[in-house]
């Protein structure tokens, strides 16, 4: 029942909240997204002894069930998933939001989806919540954000129902290949890896485009950084630090193990998409302008390296394991420069590079928060991102590949790149002469405590990373 509970507390707390119609409704979500942390701090804590689950009958004519596991990547995703959205409604306390009520329930309603794709162990499950964490998605991005929200989501629901669409015709076509008619992930397991090598390479096209958009990998990444741009920050950190560990957490658990020969296949060229991504995206971020697409750029590039690292295949395990830990950390760093950044557009009313200068002057807090989380974002040792990059690449560099080193050195090229262009940015926001005669105020009380959960964890998990390998196993 535990693991209901994460699904259940978010879901009923957004349909209540569309009924509050008050200010009081940010305490609400706050109350209710710290339940859900707590519960998904005990089911972490329980798993560390055996995976648990949660298994009745659901849809029986179609051999559906509503089927919940939790092994250590799905109770890592489902404890990142219950620490963002804390940490959203604490900074987002002190601001105001037209029809706030909407705005909470929506987010409350996409945070039960990304528990249920994270916890979902039937296929046809898999799918529904899949689309339950999108759909609320679609009308944040088209009713808050800014004044191009209204094309750029259009962009975004063609390239995710499309997805949708060839995903959809993936889940039937196994689910009639399957003895006995079921969505069960072992009898899709073995009914997928026993279809023959063309057929797999065949489906698994249609799961890996829907995937790939998600997560997003060249070329199926353009919609992001016009989202992320257009979305409030709200949205952004959603979307960036956990919608996009859908995409990497349904490759690893409904791709990589059921369509084998498939992914033998597709391998080569799935990681060459994912090293033009991390260059591309890396060269792109450079010549940004505007912060917030900066970052986007940047987190295709992240998202390519373990895309890289996910179709790796060393023997020992490596580089999964370094996806995972690196799931967790990019989630957490990524939430806490979105938060820098919205606080920098709060102040001086511009995201644009060339008009901000001299913050750490007149802010000094925010530019040391600026400063660590940059640190982490680029894996500086002793932060966080350091030790799942160095398993991912680990991992790389031990693949039996035949290329694995000109992998290995073209993905490396991205964190040099990655380097450059995140220190070039809190060199020209934080230092040089300021641009504006006004000093900025410093971070409030809310922001602050944000910002410390953030780098409480990216210093903790920096020198003592142990603490997520016991969750994931």
């Amino acid at each position: 029942m535990i693991l209901l509970l994460l699904i259940l507390i978010p879901f009923v707390s957004g349909i209540i909240s569309f009924f509050w119609k008050s200010e009081s409704v940010k305490s609400w979500a706050l109350f209710s997204s710290l339940g859900v942390l707590a519960i998904a701090a005990i089911a972490s804590w329980m798993n560390v002894n055996a995976a648990i689950s949660f298994n009745v009958p659901w849809i029986s004519s179609l051999g559906a069930r509503f089927n919940l596991f939790g092994n250590g990547m799905s109770m890592m995703l489902t404890l990142l998933t219950a620490i963002v959205f804390p940490i959203i409604f604490i900074a987002q306390r002190n601001k105001p939001v037209a029809d706030a009520h909407r705005f909470y329930g929506l987010l409350l309603l996409t945070q039960a989806g990304l528990m249920g794709v994270f916890l979902a162990h039937d296929l046809l499950l898999f799918y529904f919540f899949w689309e339950l964490a999108l759909i609320p998605v679609y009308f944040l991005c088209s009713t808050w954000g800014g004044d191009k929200r209204i094309p750029v989501t259009f962009k975004f629901f063609v390239y995710t129902f499309l997805g949708s669409l060839l995903m959809l015709a993936g889940i039937i076509y196994l689910y009639l290949q399957t003895p006995g008619r079921t969505f069960d992930w072992e009898t899709i397991k073995q009914t997928g890896a026993a279809l023959p090598a063309f057929t797999q390479q065949i489906v698994f096209c249609l799961f890996f485009i829907a995937f790939g958009i998600k997560m997003p990998v060249f070329p199926f990444h353009t919609w992001q950084p016009d989202t992320y741009e257009q979305s409030s920050t709200p949205v952004t950190i959603v979307l960036s630090a956990l919608m996009v560990k859908m995409g990497l957490f349904a490759v690893i658990t409904w791709l990589v193990p059921i369509l084998p020969e498939g992914v033998a296949y597709w391998t080569d060229t799935v990681m060459v998409l994912s090293v033009i991504g991390i260059i591309y995206a890396s060269i792109l971020a450079m010549v940004q302008s505007d912060i917030k697409r900066l970052i986007a750029y940047s987190s295709i590039a992240h998202i390519g390296l373990m895309a890289l690292a996910v179709f790796a295949n060393d023997d020992k395990g490596i580089a999964m394991n370094g996806v995972m830990v690196q799931m967790f950390n990019h989630g957490i760093n990524i939430t806490g420069m979105w938060l820098i950044v919205a606080m920098i557009e709060n102040r001086y009313n511009t995201r644009n590079l060339r008009e901000l200068g001299g913050m750490a002057g007149s802010a000094p807090t925010m530019t040391i928060a600026l400063v660590i989380i940059a640190f982490a974002n680029i894996a500086l040792p002793l932060t966080n991102g350091f030790i799942g990059e160095f398993m991912l690449f680990h991992g790389i560099f031990e693949s039996a590949n035949p290329n694995h080193i000109t992998y290995m050195v073209l993905a490396g090229l991205g964190v040099i790149l990655g380097a450059v262009y995140t220190l070039n940015m809190v060199q020209k926001v934080a230092y040089g002469e300021p641009k504006t005669a006004n000093p900025v105020a410093d971070v409030s009380k809310n922001e602050l405590f944000s910002l410390v959960i953030i780098i409480a964890f990216i210093i903790v998990l920096g020198v003592y990373p142990k603490l997520l390998f016991g969750i994931i196993g």
